[in-house]
């Protein structure tokens, strides 16, 4: 099985914080690269898997289900607490609601959560249908590609396997419920236009989770992957600073504790 040119997986080794960045669905780490290349440069160690059924064709993603792209992030969180002492996830569209499950699950072991233009829910006729209209049809056309900058692209499917989407909406269920279960600080940043998920998502995050150390950051000049598009070095940048602060506060109050 052959992964497309860019939507390789990427693992940095570097100093004890650990961040785990989880892509979309029917996408590929191509999206998250650059955010990884930033901090991995920063000496971070940073975890990029590709999900199961992505990143060759979109036939191989049709088999499978929300729990096999959660086991995979799970298994890439569980080798960052076994290497780091503080650990973060992060992820775009359905890769912010893969983080936020993590979170949800992982409690204090994860030391806090980034998600940009997070998906928890499938919108429109089609999410009704869904259950039906996968019997009667393979696919649909696809999501990927949704950026304003041009002459920028984004490895991944052009088309959308209803088996697989039927598994993402029961899965944004089981995220939603969950959600007042994250309590970690969390920054959520996105984007006010978004032809693949509605700004709404993001602000039911915002006011579903029982975290109190909270920031929103607004998109304005990037749509759905803004991991790739105008705004994507604010992105990091917040991200990494985000990071930063935790981390070093953790740093202090452990060393006022052994002391």
């Amino acid at each position: 099985m052959t992964v497309l040119p860019g939507a390789e997986p990427f693992h940095h080794e570097g100093g004890d914080v650990g961040v785990l960045l989880c892509h979309g669905f029917t996408g590929s780490p191509h999206a998250l690269r650059p955010w990884a290349e930033f901090l991995a440069e920063r000496g971070l160690t940073v975890s990029l898997p590709l999900l199961p059924g992505h990143g060759t064709r979109w036939e191989d993603l049709r088999p499978t289900g929300w729990q096999d792209w959660y086991a995979a992030v799970e298994r890439e969180l569980l080798a960052l607490l076994d290497r780091c002492a503080r650990v973060f996830v992060c992820g775009l569209s359905m890769g912010g609601a893969l983080a936020l499950r993590l979170a949800a699950r992982h409690g204090e072991a994860i030391s806090g959560v980034v998600v940009v233009n997070p998906a928890i829910a499938v919108h429109g006729a089609t999410a009704k249908a869904l259950p039906l209209v996968r019997h009667l049809a393979p696919s649909t056309r696809g999501l990927a590609g949704d950026i304003a900058k041009e002459g920028v692209t984004e490895v991944g499917y052009d088309r959308v396997p209803l088996h697989a989407a039927h598994s993402v909406r029961r899965f944004f269920r089981t995220v939603d419920g969950e959600l007042p279960q994250v309590t970690q600080p969390l920054l959520v940043l996105h984007s006010p236009e978004d032809h693949v998920v509605p700004p709404a998502d993001s602000l039911r995050v915002l006011g579903r989770v029982s975290s109190t150390d909270v920031a929103e950051i607004l998109l304005e000049h990037s749509y759905h992957v803004a991991t790739l598009d105008n705004d994507a070095d604010r992105i990091f940048a917040e991200s990494h600073a985000f990071i930063g602060r935790l981390a070093s506060r953790a740093d202090e109050e452990g060393t006022t504790t052994g002391g």
